[in-house]
């Protein structure tokens, strides 16, 4: 089964292919929609500080009547700390926040604090390499189980390599038919970073692309099951993100196989146009 469905990271530890994203979920609705996935079936749940919702994240995975060891949960750190101090402080409160006794995975959010990604060059090396720093330390601590980091280039990559004593676990990115970073999946692959692809339906702009829909239709599923099937056969974990009972359960219906052909097809589809999300830094707005 799809859910069932782990990879060992380079650190070791197990983690589930198909996860829950949260973004956009609110904080009084979101332990309904965690406690939802667990009962299909999910066993990873994505969460951040930055989404205003892991209180409600933490409430849904300790009142699913599931041991905690079953359910791996990630958030991420803040893309503004960029300090051993504040790293620091911002993990202890996201365990308080979620009442739990660990983490499963934390991530550096972005190399870039928001306000600054699209528009300045400063990668904020030493930055990162400071919460980097707490996040092993966390390590240690028992606070959290691996590490890893989103929206990082090779080069920022490169700069936690060269210069700290753990390779990330995971690198989480945005990736979907018609912007896929090939280059960046075959440097993680090199350097058994695993890839995680969040908005693998491209915020919802895959639904109105005349190739994608068409693709589809030949392979008799919806628009985001082909999204998310193109992610899962190019190796990622994949993390759709939906409040929706319904399509919580139609995203984990993947078990088919998309031809070759037909994947070179979608590799070749051009940028999406993601409409009113544009707005967001990630797809290439400013804040």
């Amino acid at each position: 089964m799809i859910l069932d469905e782990t990879i060992t990271l380079n650190s070791g530890i197990k983690i589930p292919r198909f996860a829950l994203g949260t973004w956009m979920i609110d904080d009084h609705k979101v332990a309904d929609a965690v406690r939802t996935a667990i009962k299909l079936g999910y066993r990873h749940i994505d969460t951040a500080q930055a989404y205003g919702n892991e209180r409600g994240v933490g409430e849904g995975v300790r009142t699913a009547n599931l041991p905690r060891n079953q359910v791996f949960v990630t958030s991420k750190v803040a893309a503004e700390h960029k300090d051993y101090a504040t790293t620091k402080k911002s993990i202890d409160e996201t365990l308080k926040k979620m009442g739990l006794d660990y983490i499963d995975m934390m991530v550096i959010h972005s190399p870039q604090p928001w306000k600054e990604v699209n528009q300045s060059d400063n990668r904020y090396l030493e930055g990162n390499l400071a919460a980097w720093q707490a996040m092993e330390d966390a390590v240690s601590e028992g606070k959290i189980r691996t590490i890893g980091v989103s929206n990082f280039n090779q080069s920022d990559l490169e700069n936690i390599i060269k210069n700290s004593n753990t390779i990330p676990a995971v690198d989480q990115v945005l990736a979907h038919i018609g912007h896929t970073p090939f280059n960046l999946l075959d440097f993680a692959r090199k350097h058994q970073i695993a890839v995680e692809a969040y908005s693998p339906v491209a915020h919802g702009a895959a639904l109105d692309n005349p190739v994608i829909e068409k693709v589809a239709k030949k392979y008799h599923v919806s628009v985001p099951q082909l999204c998310i099937r193109y992610d899962w056969q190019l190796g990622m974990i994949v993390l759709p993100k939906t409040a929706n009972p319904y399509h919580m359960k139609e995203n984990t219906e993947i078990n088919f196989e998309i031809s070759e052909e037909d994947m070179d097809l979608l590799r070749r589809v051009k940028p999406l146009d993601y409409g009113d999300a544009d707005v967001f830094p990630v797809y290439g707005g400013k804040m």
